[in-house]
């Protein structure tokens, strides 16, 4: 097929030597099978801010750090500069996060380079080696079901442990290769840490893959995975050999304010009253 513009400056610098097909047009980028020598990769070829579909962007950005303050300001003020290296932070967003996952044991697609707005990553495959199904289009047995659930649980329970959460993940954002789940669209993950939306995408993304699974076997539907992990993180229990019930039950006990207020109450008299002492002994 005809070589797209964005990726011509691969091809002309050596890192991609003719494109296949296009796999697919998704809200944030666009997507080609490439040759690279004898290897078939995944060339994600990211779309410009005008053209992006992509919801409540600016949500997803906050947090993230810039390679200095020039460009943080940059940013904030909205100028042609700043705009271009927003655009960067949001393209080298998912590389970052794909080493950093790789790292951690989650199964995410090995990534090259991030070049120009063009990503060449690893092309995910099944067992005869042609493009591996998303999870979206596999039906499974009640038993893989559950299976299949607590490997995604385990996997996503490992990104927070490495301080990400995906932000976007459903069972249309998960290959299913041979030896099972692979996480894949990343460009919107967030900081667990720095983001203040953290929690509720967190909470959505893991109750995306309940909902999904639960389809095939019902019982997991009534599990509370989400709050049981966010919970163990923020006390600093979480790891990723955490033990989990998926059950959860929320603290509904109210604050006693009059009990508060009155030991803040007798804890300043107690001071006046030794400092009074203190006075009087002098």
């Amino acid at each position: 097929m005809k070589i797209p513009n964005r990726i011509q400056p691969l091809v002309d610098d050596g890192l991609i030597d003719d494109v296949v097909r296009r796999l697919k047009s998704g809200k944030e980028a666009d997507v080609y099978t490439v040759l690279c020598g004898e290897e078939i990769r995944c060339a994600k070829v990211y779309k410009e801010a005008t053209q992006r579909s992509f919801k409540q962007a600016v949500q997803y950005q906050e947090g993230r750090k810039v390679r200095n303050s020039r460009s943080a300001r940059a940013m904030q003020k909205g100028s042609k500069f700043g705009r271009k290296q927003q655009e960067e932070t949001w393209q080298t967003a998912e590389v970052d996060a794909l080493f950093r996952l790789a790292n951690a044991g989650v199964r995410v697609p090995q990534p090259y380079i991030c070049l120009d707005g063009v990503l060449l990553m690893e092309l995910i495959t099944d067992g005869e080696g042609l493009v591996a199904p998303r999870l979206s289009d596999v039906t499974f047995t009640e038993q893989e079901a559950v299976e299949g659930h607590d490997i995604m649980i385990r996997n996503i329970v490992r990104m927070l442990c490495a301080g990400i959460v995906h932000g976007d993940l459903s069972e249309f954002n998960v290959l299913l290769d041979a030896k099972g789940p692979v996480i894949i669209d990343l460009p919107q993950a967030v900081d667990a840490s720095a983001n203040n939306h953290a929690e509720s995408m967190f909470e959505r993304d893991v109750n995306n893959m309940t909902d999904f699974y639960g389809q095939f076997a019902p019982q997991l539907l009534k599990t509370r995975y989400a709050k049981e992990i966010w919970a163990l993180y923020e006390e600093g229990k979480l790891t990723p050999q955490s033990i989990l019930s998926g059950d959860f039950v929320e603290d509904t006990h109210s604050a006693d304010v009059d009990s508060l207020l009155d030991e803040i109450t007798a804890a300043e008299d107690e001071y006046y009253d030794r400092q009074r002492a203190l006075k009087e002994r002098d």
